[in-house]
């Protein structure tokens, strides 16, 4: 493992430990069975420290994202299950990197103070994502969104209904409730597509057997 990954594998259990405040280089350092010099070689502060972990926790994040995405569309999945999966995966991971700390609240506000660009930037990368699943699945699948609602328009919209769940404030248990939430939107979105009308093989009119006159022709007087 190259040094980088290993001073930023002992930062995650650090700061999980310890919380932002009360981490310092000196114990990264130690779990990580280097020097404080060849910390500060490649993180120039406790702050860099912090940040390039939660760059990691981004990274990890969104890349399970992505692969659930694939998987569940390969296996022919509809839009609402993929979507879903999607981001699941992402709390999922999330959630699984956080799961050992002792400080969520102090670790989550200081991400808030320290990471707030990096947050946005993560979430406008997954709402990208969102958006060209969307529209690549309208292409293959001949699916229409409704009211003239864009890819990117449904995929803002779903970003914005679990916003309430992106402070990671919560359990496991709370993934099936963004799921369902995921699965409502996305299916109130994409119009039902329309029955293919079949035309009635038209009947041919029964053709009446002509009738022979009974009348016979007079015969020409002479």
């Amino acid at each position: 493992m190259a040094t980088r990954e290993r001073i930023l594998d002992a930062a995650m259990d650090v700061f999980a430990q310890f919380g932002f405040r009360h981490a310092s280089v000196d114990q990264v350092a130690q779990q990580a069975g280097l020097t404080r010099q060849a910390v500060y070689h490649h993180f120039k502060s406790k702050e860099a420290l912090f940040r390039a972990t939660v760059e990691t926790l981004h990274h990890c994040a969104l890349e399970a994202e992505a692969e659930a995405g694939r998987e569940c569309e390969a296996a022919g999945c509809d839009l609402d299950e993929i979507l879903a999966a999607q981001i699941e995966a992402r709390f999922r991971s999330l959630l699984d990197c956080l799961k050992e700390t002792s400080q969520p609240e102090e670790l989550l506000s200081a991400r808030q103070i320290q990471t707030r660009d990096l947050n946005q930037n993560f979430l406008e990368h997954s709402i990208s994502l969102h958006a060209a699943t969307i529209a690549r699945l309208c292409a293959t699948r001949g699916l229409r969104l409704s009211d003239g609602m864009s890819p990117l328009d449904l995929a803002r919209s779903i970003q914005l209904a679990i916003r309430g769940f992106n402070d990671l404030r919560l359990d496991p248990g709370a993934l099936e409730d963004i799921g369902r939430l995921v699965r409502l939107i996305v299916k109130g979105a994409v119009e039902a597509r329309p029955r293919a009308r079949t035309r009635k093989p038209r009947r041919e009119a029964k053709r009446q057997p002509r009738r022979r006159s009974s009348r016979r022709p007079s015969r020409a007087q002479p």
